[in-house]
């Protein structure tokens, strides 16, 4: 079976409540994280922030050459949410450890989908 792609889901936990609540922060995480894992951004990203209650925060979606990156911001609990999927291959530990450090969280997890 032909490997079509990976995708990795990054979950950050206590990130800085600065960083997840400022829209130019979050277009410098995702031109910082292209730079990072070699991928070409299309177009500018789209950041919106929505929602009500505990479950408002932004959301971010960029389109890279090879395909996409997503990331929804918890502001009530300091949390982060990033999915990258890319048919290009880039390194998810790299990546995650990345994005601990942009946003300052105290803990990080990630899994990893091979797509074939």
């Amino acid at each position: 079976m032909t490997w079509w792609g990976r995708s990795v889901s990054v979950n950050l936990k206590g990130c800085d409540p600065d960083l997840i609540r400022s829209p130019a922060a979050l277009r410098r995480f995702v031109r910082e994280l292209c730079e990072r894992i070699d991928m070409k951004r299309v177009g500018r990203a789209n950041i919106k922030r929505f929602g009500k209650g505990s479950l408002r925060g932004y959301s971010l979606m960029q389109f890279i050459e090879t395909s996409s990156i997503t990331a929804h911001f918890d502001e009530v609990g300091s949390r982060a949410f990033i999915d990258i999927f890319s048919c290009r291959r880039f390194n998810a530990r790299s990546s995650a450890l990345f994005s601990k450090r942009f946003f300052r969280a105290e803990g990080v997890e990630y899994s990893v989908f091979e797509r074939r």
